[in-house]
């Protein structure tokens, strides 16, 4: 069997995700600081809205890799086996160390409790911090991928319209949930729309590649940024200012367009980015995408820290101290996440999977 090419573009949309995940939590403070509804206010939630983008880059990432490495392989137990064995080292444990990280953080702050029984269930809902409840939908989802993956190879028509079954689900999830009870826990139908998406691209990337430098990209990319800016607006004068009805479907089927359009759009232009890329930078932009788990994991961490240092004020120091603090998240994770990769053995149990070979202890037993 000839050995499948590697898709380069995923290191480019991962870095892309990682950067703005952390600029949506930097610049989440306009609504603590500046002065509500007004200019720099309405400025800085556009912002804040629009950049969301990057959850559904990351679940679109997730399909395509998923389809794309088991588009050609037997299904077997052994497979899947294995597949579990992974999750569970590279995502479930460290989920669970920076969840008890961040229950421990929160009670050192004064705003958290050390009750086993209540720790236990917010560690199993993702509830421990605020970014930790997409590793809730995440977990979800490798539970369920195998399945999806079984389907792809059984059914031709789920493997042709894949994207479309992705679409109805989410879109079809997020109609039902008025007519569900007001407890329901989140369920990963609601990232369907981009998994599968980015599955279909997988199960076909010979031929969506080559697309990549059509001009019809720039079109889906047009079309993502109008639905975004609708679902910011939106957003802002219903959700914010209560200026008329919310109305949750009309809201999520637009940022269903934004999630889809966008993602794949992105994956175009990472894809015609990466083939003017040397070997060598490759090579960096590599490493420093398979931060992108830690970057998660770590940053609201260090964002409390960094906030205590910045102070944010509502006057024209505002957008400097915004980029002070963005630069100081990205660098101290880096930097940390970095270190342990380099000097501490088994660093993926607190990061997720990090490239082989890179610590000094090691090299010095090559050596």
């Amino acid at each position: 069997m000839k050995k499948q090419q590697q898709i380069k573009s995923i290191y480019l949309m991962r870095l892309l995700a990682m950067s703005l995940v952390v600029l949506v939590h930097v610049t989440g403070a306009y609504a603590s600081v500046l002065p509500f509804a007004g200019d720099a206010y309405e400025k800085y939630h556009f912002l804040n809205r629009i950049i969301r983008i990057e959850a559904g880059i990351f679940i679109f990432i997730t399909g395509l890799v998923f389809f794309y490495q088991y588009k050609h392989k037997k299904l077997s137990k052994s497979l899947w086996k294995e597949y579990y064995k992974k999750r569970v080292s590279f995502i479930l444990v460290p989920y669970l160390i920076w969840a008890l990280v961040y229950e421990l953080h929160k009670a050192m702050l004064g705003f958290g409790d050390l009750q086993p029984t209540a720790i236990a269930k917010r560690i199993f809902f993702g509830e421990s911090y605020y970014q930790l409840h997409f590793i809730f939908l995440i977990v979800q989802v490798y539970l369920v991928l195998p399945l999806l993956i079984w389907l792809d190879h059984s059914a031709v028509f789920f493997r042709k319209y894949m994207f479309m079954f992705g679409g109805v689900l989410q879109v079809g999830y997020f109609a039902l949930l008025p007519y569900l009870p007001d407890n329901t826990i989140p369920l990963f139908l609601q990232l369907m729309g981009t998994l599968l998406l980015g599955g279909w691209i997988g199960v076909h990337y010979d031929r969506e590649k080559a697309k990549s430098k059509h001009w019809s990209t720039w079109c889906w990319l047009v079309i993502s940024a109008v639905a975004g800016t609708t679902v910011a607006l939106y957003y802002y004068g219903s959700g914010t200012l209560g200026n008329f009805e919310w109305n949750n479907i009309l809201y999520e089927s637009t940022n269903y367009i934004f999630l889809v359009t966008g993602s794949y759009a992105a994956f175009r232009l990472a894809e015609t980015v990466a083939d003017k890329l040397s070997a060598a930078a490759l090579a960096k932009l590599q490493q420093l995408a398979s931060y992108s788990f830690g970057f998660y994991l770590l940053h609201p961490l260090i964002l409390d820290y960094v906030t205590r240092a910045i102070p944010a004020y509502s006057n024209y120091l505002f957008h400097v101290q915004m980029l002070l603090r963005y630069v100081a998240v990205m660098a101290g994770c880096f930097i940390i996440i970095y270190l342990f990769h380099r000097f501490v053995p088994f660093a993926s149990i607190f990061f997720g999977k990090l490239p082989k070979n890179s610590s000094r202890l090691k090299q010095s037993k090559a050596s």
